[in-house]
């Protein structure tokens, strides 16, 4: 039993605290792999608040966790994605804290042009997906932009060739907004560019393009590759002022080629699209004048031609005219006599009306004595109207008693006086209308009879007791008297 617990050394091995043996294996790794360089598939990336970018490295067999310290991966010209495959160059080295190894990168970059490609498709596929290369996005170019902007590098054949082509076909307003278009600061920098022009005011001291040409010379893949990053195809799409994209030859795709507006092959190109050739639309100007003028003279002549035809079967202003003038003075000559006939006639109607002196007296006597014998009935028949009332009232009133009957009565009285006194008053202005109508009759009668004709210049001449109104009544009457507004004479033939 003693054996079991005896607790003292066994051998002469070293005892180490945890921390020696973590340092101890830091060194170890860290002198034999201070320098290498690690093929691999990027996995997990992590970017916390801090600024540092932790990942890892993967093949089919084994994981290594890596991390990039900020100052580092700011300044990184491809940033690791999730599926790609990269070369990362650093060193091995421990943490303490979770007992693994890690290496810390300082350089990353693809693996070829292959990986390159993948992570384009990869970036391709997830832009398409959100719409970013629908034809319905893309904005149409201006016909004739009077100010364009260029995003390229300043030093570059590029701007050359974009100033002398736009120079010989239609010269316009150009700024240029200088921009690396290689290496690091390119995407940055060109998207910088994308967003300030459409920053700038209208019209204003520096004023906002009317369109935009980014372009950049051809070159490898690696040469273009800040034109296949996310932030300049973000810019390109967001991009109010229409775009041009002329980046590298016409082999060359990169990815702001699906999200800008308009894809040139060449820079070329790219000024070409952006105007007219200023020649051939003054030729075009000049020939569509041309067949204005000449389609005006066509038409004209061809209306002036149609009035003449239809002049010709139109007749004369005249022959129009000239029957109706005709009736005009037919009509005008038998006028006269017509218009002593109709007044003639109407004379010798209206002296046989029934209007004559003798009827009109003996209906205004009648309807005096008529309204003579009623206005002498009416006072009796009011008279005693008023006494049955007031009998009827008396009778009504002696079954009754108290002062509200009495007061009743009264105001019953008083209304009866009232309307006695009305209808006394309106009977008698009856009476003067119907007065007022009868002289306004015998004035009429008086007006219309013969005799105030007579007192004009006029006689009635009469036949054996009849009125005579032609010469063959005359002559064979055995004797004439004509009445005169004085007196008649007899004339005997």
């Amino acid at each position: 039993m003693g054996d079991l617990f005896d607790d003292s050394p066994a051998d002469n091995t070293p005892e180490f605290s945890v921390s020696e043996i973590s340092g101890a294996v830091k060194k170890a790794i860290e002198g034999g792999f201070s320098h290498v360089r690690v093929r691999g598939e990027v996995g997990r990336v992590s970017r916390p608040g801090s600024g540092h970018i932790y990942m890892d490295l993967k093949d089919d067999r084994a994981v290594l966790a890596g991390v990039i310290w900020k100052g580092r991966a700011v300044g990184l010209a491809h940033q690791p994605e999730e599926g790609m495959e990269v070369i990362a160059t650093g060193k091995l080295t421990t943490f303490p804290g979770q007992s693994k190894y890690q290496m810390v990168i300082e350089e990353i970059a693809p693996a070829g042009a292959g990986a390159l490609m993948a992570m384009l498709e990869k970036r391709k596929a997830a832009l398409a997906a959100e719409g970013l290369f629908a034809p319905e996005r893309k904005k149409e170019l201006p016909y004739l932009p009077g100010i364009i902007g260029v995003v390229t590098s300043p030093s570059g054949a590029v701007i050359r060739d974009i100033l002398h082509r736009l120079r010989d076909r239609f010269p316009r307003k150009v700024l240029v907004w200088p921009v690396a278009v290689q290496g690091q600061k390119c995407a940055p920098e060109v998207a910088a560019a994308i967003a300030g022009f459409n920053r700038l005011t209208p019209g204003g001291a520096l004023p906002r393009p009317e369109l935009l040409i980014v372009a950049r010379g051809g070159g490898s893949l690696e040469d273009l590759w800040g034109f296949n990053e996310e932030i300049v195809a973000r810019a390109a799409a967001a991009s109010d002022i229409p775009l041009i994209s002329a980046v590298g030859h016409e082999t060359d795709t990169t990815l702001i080629d699906f999200v800008s507006d308009q894809r040139a092959p060449t820079p070329t190109a790219a000024a070409e699209l952006a105007v007219p050739v200023r020649l051939e639309l003054m030729a075009w100007v000049d020939q569509q004048g041309a067949r204005l003028t000449r389609s005006l003279t066509t038409g004209v002549q061809q209306r002036q031609q149609r009035l003449r035809d239809l002049a010709r079967a139109l007749p004369q202003a005249e022959s129009l005219v000239d029957v109706p003038r005709q009736r005009l003075d037919y009509l005008g000559e038998r006028l006269p006599t017509a218009l002593r006939a109709a007044a003639a006639k109407k004379r010798l109607q209206l002296s046989e009306a029934a209007l004559r002196p003798a009827v009109l007296s003996r209906r205004v006597a009648e309807d005096r004595r008529r309204l003579d014998a009623l206005a002498g009935r009416l006072g009796p028949a009011l008279k005693r109207r008023s006494r049955d009332a007031a009998t009827a009232l008396e009778r009504a009133g002696r079954g009754l008693r108290g002062d509200v009957l009495q007061a009743r009565v009264d105001r019953q009285g008083e209304r009866l006086d009232v309307m006695l006194r009305r209808l006394s008053e309106r009977a008698s202005r009856q009476q003067s209308e119907r007065m007022a109508r009868l002289d306004a009759l015998d004035r009429l009668r008086e007006t219309l009879g013969y005799v105030e004709t007579l007192k004009r210049g006029y006689a009635v001449v009469r036949g054996d007791g009849e009125v005579v109104t032609g010469q063959a009544a005359a002559v064979d009457a055995d004797t004439i008297e004509i009445e005169f507004a004085d007196g008649r004479v007899v004339v005997r033939p």
